[in-house]
């Protein structure tokens, strides 16, 4: 069950509250609204806008909401959990045989991946085959979340570019304008601006955000690859002993304390 992910709010929250604390710091309150300029954000979305409108077709442009809303959310894996749930599988398997284990799927395991692999295992299928048929599913999950997290890494790219463009256009303009003193210092913040408003773009927003997505996948890749070794013991009849012992070497730490893990990537253990 997915759950709502804390700290990409509270990261992004927190990086506009620094910013927005330096300049307070160094040049007061009045000096805030200063750096709010409609003519830079114009430039900086609105470029990075039309540069993803160019890269990718509009079949994959709407499903860049649906990729962001990923990196608000987490899901909960809970390795001891999952561990238990194939020594009980193996157990079952070993005294009533495959075939019991149809019965028990939709009471005791949640998770469609791992009842996939099952059912397979209850069909007679060879454990090579099964475990090509499940790993072409991981493989090609992992290629859906490339495809989506692209749009959020190309955003990354851009936003600084499209930063330096707004620059360039305030400079022409600023060194069309030196004669009049008075346009020299609005147009020179417009120029800087839009190179911050880049960086805090790619930054703090696009490539954090990627770079989330991206730990999220390689969390969950990992996690099939254990529900993957799982059902090949449940299947090839493994003692439910060494099954759990093998499924405990994935995680690398002799006392085998309770593990959970999360899609952010970061695994939590509890002695």
């Amino acid at each position: 069950m997915k759950k709502l992910d804390l700290f990409t709010p509270l990261g992004l929250i927190f990086g506009l509250f620094v910013v927005g604390m330096a300049i307070y710091f160094n040049a007061g309150t009045d000096a805030v609204l200063l750096f709010m300029q409609l003519a830079s954000v114009s430039i900086v979305f609105g470029g990075v806008a039309a540069a993803l409108l160019v890269n990718f077709s509009a079949q994959e442009l709407k499903k860049f909401p649906t990729v962001v809303k990923e990196a608000f959310r987490h899901r909960e894996y809970d390795l001891r959990e999952l561990n238990d749930t194939f020594v009980m599988l193996a157990k079952k398997a070993r005294k009533e045989g495959l075939l019991a284990l149809e019965a028990q799927l939709d009471d005791d395991v949640n998770d469609p991946f791992i009842r996939k692999g099952v059912r397979l295992a209850v069909d007679g299928i060879e454990p090579e085959m099964i475990q090509d048929i499940l790993m072409a599913e991981v493989v090609s999950m992992e290629e859906r979340h490339k495809r989506g997290r692209r749009i959020i890494e190309r955003a990354g790219d851009f936003a600084p570019a499209w930063g330096m463009v707004g620059t360039l256009v305030a400079l022409v303009i600023l060194l069309n304008d030196l004669d009049d003193p008075a346009t020299l210092g609005p147009t020179m913040a417009l120029a800087m601006l839009t190179t911050l408003y880049g960086a805090i773009l790619a930054n703090l927003v696009f490539n954090p955000i990627a770079s989330k997505l991206e730990n999220k996948t390689e969390t969950e890749v990992f996690v099939n690859q254990i529900m993957i070794e799982g059902v090949i013991g449940v299947q090839s009849g493994q003692n439910p002993h060494i099954l759990e012992e093998k499924l405990r070497a994935f995680i690398r730490d002799e006392r085998k304390p309770e593990y959970d893990v999360r899609e952010s990537g970061v695994l939590a253990h509890e002695v």
